[in-house]
């Protein structure tokens, strides 16, 4: 009776459907992901913060002359009477402005910040923008420990970060710009911001799973300073 069923045509389809289903849920699901960690080891910046809009280098004039008592003050020397100014007396030197050093000088910018939350996998790290000297703008995923998964990316959107099971699936309602796969789930790692990317609309970053449209975990993108 075996052996019947064993040729029947109907046993050999059956055996390929249930094996090419189980191919098929391997490649999708990847399960194996789930308990195989990937670290990463990028050198990321040591950036400054961004100083306060309006504000620059200082320094401070050294006045040109004093005032005389019962005077107006001298400007650029001393008066003779009956005669001009001496440009080489008694403080007749150029007014001079000291600069303080900008401790950002040459050094890569601190823009945005912000932790991450859990979403269906449980996430920890921080994310921040950085500006480098010559102008160019990065993500970096300063010490992530989030989950492996099948098809991951790193978004930047426009979606505010909802805890719990609300903010599962937001981030793909609005504006988004992907910086490409996730390089691994833990770890030092950094991400170009395409150049032309308006940041001032982007408020946030998720670990994407593209496949099932779910975010493991997102940061807030607060504006630091």
């Amino acid at each position: 009776m075996s052996r019947r069923l064993l040729r029947a045509p109907v046993t050999w389809v059956v055996a390929a459907v249930l094996v090419a289903a189980a191919a098929f849920g391997g490649y999708w699901f990847q399960p194996w992901k789930l308990v195989v960690d990937q670290t990463v080891a990028e050198r990321l910046t040591d950036p400054a913060p961004e100083p306060p809009a309006g504000t620059g280098p200082t320094g401070t004039a050294s006045p040109g002359g004093t005032a005389s008592p019962g005077g107006p003050a001298s400007s650029g020397g001393s008066a003779s009477p009956g005669g001009p100014a001496s440009p080489g007396g008694p403080g007749g030197s150029a007014p001079t402005t000291t600069a303080a050093p900008d401790p950002a000088a040459g050094r890569p910018v601190l823009l945005r910040s912000g932790g991450f939350v859990t979403h269906e996998h449980r996430t920890s790290g921080t994310a921040r923008i950085v500006r480098d000297p010559s102008g160019r703008h990065r993500l970096e995923l300063v010490d992530l420990d989030t989950s492996n998964g099948p098809d991951l990316r790193v978004w930047l959107t426009d979606q505010p970060v909802r805890e719990g099971t609300a903010g599962w699936h937001v981030f793909d309602d609005g504006r988004w710009v992907e910086l490409g796969r996730l390089k691994g789930n833990r770890g030092d790692q950094a991400y170009a911001i395409p150049a032309g990317t308006d940041l001032d609309r982007l408020r946030s970053v998720s670990i994407w799973c593209r496949r099932f449209a779910v975010s493991f975990g997102a940061a807030e993108l607060r504006p630091v300073g």
